[in-house]
């Protein structure tokens, strides 16, 4: 990956600024779609879709979303068709969403997980190729179902 999006709400500010910096020492460019700041609460809901819209429109190769539990944010995340967002909170589910599932944006919780996780599960599934072969299909499936669920403008 050479360049990833990244949001965080409030809960996960402190920890997006530092995994930023991680990022960018990797050689990896990022956007930072927000917040700029954790003085005053911030809807997830906005900032998951910043990152998510950017990911399915082929403007970065991945996008990472933190919040207190990456629940919300990968709920809203898998919003956006074509994305493919899941929690992680753990190094052999960061390497076999990235293999099996070509997953593409990460979600984490920073208050579930420390920042030294944050920082390997990350590495792990920027590290990470996707297999291919036998989950293809298993990808074209979910594609599947998105058309036949999502229509532009929701439902």
């Amino acid at each position: 990956m050479k360049r990833i999006a990244i949001g965080s709400d409030h809960a996960g500010f402190l920890a997006k600024q530092n995994l930023i910096k991680e990022l960018k020492s990797w050689g990896i460019e990022v956007v930072d779609v927000g917040p700029s700041s954790d003085e005053k609460p911030v809807e997830y809901v906005p900032i998951a879709e910043l990152v998510s819209v950017k990911v399915a429109e082929n403007e970065v190769d991945g996008g990472i979303l933190i919040c207190g539990t990456g629940v919300g944010m990968s709920i809203a995340a898998n919003k956006i068709p074509g994305i493919r967002a899941a929690v992680v909170n753990d190094l052999f589910s960061a390497q076999y969403a990235k293999s099996d599932v070509n997953l593409n944006v990460l979600c984490m919780g920073a208050r579930v997980i420390s920042e030294r996780i944050i920082m390997e599960i990350t590495k792990k599934w920027v590290d990470t190729n996707f297999t291919g072969g036998r989950f293809i299909p298993r990808i074209a499936q979910l594609h599947e179902m998105e058309s036949k669920y999502f229509t532009k403008g929701g439902k």
